[in-house]
């Protein structure tokens, strides 16, 4: 039986590429992958929903190397979407060699986005990738070249599409079509193209740029405060901010927490003794102790605790250091 591998994001696109292809008579099995930026959440429940097995791999090692430096460089954010979609098809690739599949499928629509998805970008997507030959592409396979998969007749062309440009009408016709009723609006779910994470994500590499996936994880919650070059401070905003930061802390890092008002959890990666002081002011003045009053604030490190007095950080100290 002819297997193929269907790189799949769990968006409408790839949920109705897997399909065409599925009800071929080809053995599909579906392909995710998850980093620090993304998850398979959205993956495994369209994955259940048509009815097809997923696998899911972590890519968080190969994927870190290229974030750092991207050939084809980063889009409006951190989004460094032509080597990413790159590297995927890449370990998709291999997981075709492997499992002794014959082509891999993706969701891609010509025109779709202007700067990815375009015949150029298409085309040096896929020949970087290494199997470009084997990529093909069901939704708008009508109007690109025939692939191997194709040309070999183990797919018929004929039964494959012509959707090309923006519009969404055609996808969501098909979808009903096959029954499919519940998937997620187009786009999102990577926070390499959320502005803020994304400054704080810069500010990073070109402080710490061999830190561990702690500190990226960390990006995700509170309040970032850059004091100096070797000193950033989080100030958690919630409270939910402040279970995650504790779950995250180690005991290189310094702690902090106010003794008699209500407030957040504050930390120092890998901080010490000189940067009490920034910190339990910045401590003070995110939590409910008036603005005017000195108050006590409780420091952890190396797993000693010390107690310090501190009036709340200037409103003008924290915009200035705010990422």
């Amino acid at each position: 039986m002819v297997k193929a591998i269907a790189l799949f994001s769990g968006g409408l696109d790839s949920m109705l590429a897997a399909k065409v292809v599925s009800m071929l008579n080809i053995d599909v099995v579906c392909l995710t992958f998850t980093t620090p930026f993304f998850n398979a959440q959205k993956a495994r429940a369209a994955a259940r929903q048509i009815n097809l097995p997923l696998v899911v791999l972590d890519i968080t090692a190969e994927h870190m190397k290229m974030l750092k430096s991207p050939r084809y460089g980063y889009g409006k954010n951190m989004n460094p979407c032509i080597d990413c979609h790159t590297l995927m098809l890449q370990i998709a690739g291999r997981k075709m060699e492997e499992t002794g599949s014959d082509f891999i499928i993706t969701g891609e629509v010509l025109g779709q986005r202007p700067m990815s998805q375009n015949k150029q970008s298409l085309y040096i997507v896929a020949k970087n990738s290494g199997y470009r030959d084997y990529i093909l592409r069901p939704l708008s396979a009508l109007l690109l070249d025939p692939t191997k998969a194709e040309r070999e007749n183990l797919i018929d062309r004929s039964q494959l599409l012509s959707i090309e440009g923006r519009g969404r009408k055609r996808q969501i016709n098909l979808a009903a079509d096959f029954g499919i009723v519940n998937y997620a609006p187009p786009a999102g779910g990577c926070l390499l193209t959320d502005p803020l994470f994304s400054h704080r994500l810069r500010d990073l590499f070109s402080h710490e740029a061999d830190r561990n996936l702690r500190d990226i994880e960390l990006l995700k919650y509170g309040r970032h405060f850059r004091v100096a070059d070797n000193c950033k401070i989080i100030v958690g905003r919630n409270h939910a901010d402040n279970e995650a930061i504790t779950k995250l802390a180690t005991s290189d890092d310094l702690i902090l927490n106010m003794t008699d008002f209500p407030g957040p959890i504050v930390l120092v990666p890998y901080g010490n003794r000189t940067d009490h002081q920034i910190a339990s002011a910045l401590c003070v003045r995110y939590s409910d102790a008036p603005d005017d009053l000195e108050a006590e604030v409780m420091c952890l490190y190396n797993n000693a605790s010390e107690s310090i007095m501190a009036t709340a950080a200037a409103k003008e100290d924290c915009a200035r250091w705010m990422i």
